[in-house]
């Protein structure tokens, strides 16, 4: 009889913490899936009208731009006639769409009626798109890319050019610009330069990169910025890792496993954590502790092949673009942080 209740009480005691994971909140809640029929192929960057409630997503593979109403859960638009888009970015204040192209290509659209209204034509390779506020212009990274029938294309550059589709000058990085993110406070803008395995630093007001930082990771692809702690996420490929680096000396201070195949990561400044999103199948959460510790706190299983997505704070709302593959259909996660 001893050893019974013994036996029982040694069994609680071991499922006692099981239990409370179990009982845990998760970070993220699945509220929606946004079904997207007819589209195949890589899904690439997203932008979102929270007035609109509107989303917008790069179809890649499939050559489109999708326009998703997010109050009905459904596709409203496609978009046409575009040459593997990537980059996307929706203006508020001029109610313009940027589409960035791999052929080179940013187009900008009436945010209403979606005509064209401009076609701002780069060397090659127009990819990311981010907005700086206190000039009103989008940055397009653009250049760097393959070798076309044998002839190697462009440099690296960051271009900004206006609603008006109005180029306004430029910064040259020495390949390919993946992630860049913009200072709030400052005027320095940080550039993922994978091919040379470092991180280009300029200054926006000057229209130059002041330094570079060596990686010890090659593939250094989607990135983040914590501006208040001056740290920097670097998400990388080979091997699957999270770098965070110091913005001040550029020295990295953390390095941790993470989802593999990522393209997009975010920082949540409200909860302190980090939003990893990787082809290999799951929405890795990072909690940070202090500026230099963070631990994983959870894993969301997503289907395979899904690593692009957005982050929106002011809608406490993470979504995740989800491609075509075999029987699961593509489509858009809508999950709510908690």
């Amino acid at each position: 009889m001893r050893n019974h209740v013994a036996m029982l009480l040694v069994s609680g005691l071991l499922s006692f913490p099981a239990m409370a994971i179990g009982q845990a909140p998760p970070a993220l809640s699945l509220k929606m899936r946004i079904p997207l029929p007819n589209v195949n192929g890589r899904m690439d960057h997203l932008s979102v009208d929270q007035k609109g409630a509107r989303l917008f997503l790069s179809a890649l593979g499939n050559n489109t731009v999708e326009v998703l109403d997010l109050k009905g859960g459904q596709r409203i638009r496609t978009i046409g006639d575009l040459k593997a888009p990537q980059g996307v970015f929706y203006d508020a204040s001029t109610n313009r769409l940027f589409v960035a192209s791999e052929d080179g290509t940013t187009k900008i659209f009436d945010g209403t009626t979606f005509q064209l209204l401009q076609t701002v034509k780069f060397e090659d390779d127009a990819d990311n798109i981010r907005y700086d506020a206190r000039s009103n212009r989008a940055i397009v990274g653009y250049g760097g890319g393959k070798e076309i029938r044998g002839r190697p294309l462009s440099p690296g550059a960051l271009a900004f050019v206006d609603s008006s589709g109005k180029k306004s000058g430029e910064i040259a990085v020495d390949s390919h610009p993946e992630s860049f993110q913009l200072e709030k406070a400052g005027t320095r803008l940080f550039v993922n330069i994978p091919d040379k395995k470092e991180i280009q630093v300029a200054d926006v007001a000057k229209g130059m990169v002041l330094e570079s930082w060596s990686i010890a990771s090659a593939q250094n692809f989607p990135m983040a910025l914590d501006e208040g702690h001056k740290r920097l996420f670097v998400g990388c490929r080979v091997p699957a890792r999270m770098l965070v680096l110091d913005t001040t000396t550029g020295k990295t201070v953390a390095t941790f496993e993470a989802v593999g195949d990522t393209d997009d990561l975010f920082y949540d400044v409200a909860k302190s954590r980090i939003y990893v999103i990787g082809g290999e199948g799951f929405v890795d959460v990072f909690q940070q502790k202090d500026a230099d510790h963070y631990e994983r706190t959870s894993r969301a299983a997503i289907p395979p092949g899904s690593r692009t997505g957005l982050f929106v704070p002011d809608m406490n709302t993470l979504f995740v673009s989800v491609p075509h593959r075999g029987a699961q259909g593509s489509e858009v996660l809508v999950y709510e942080t908690k």
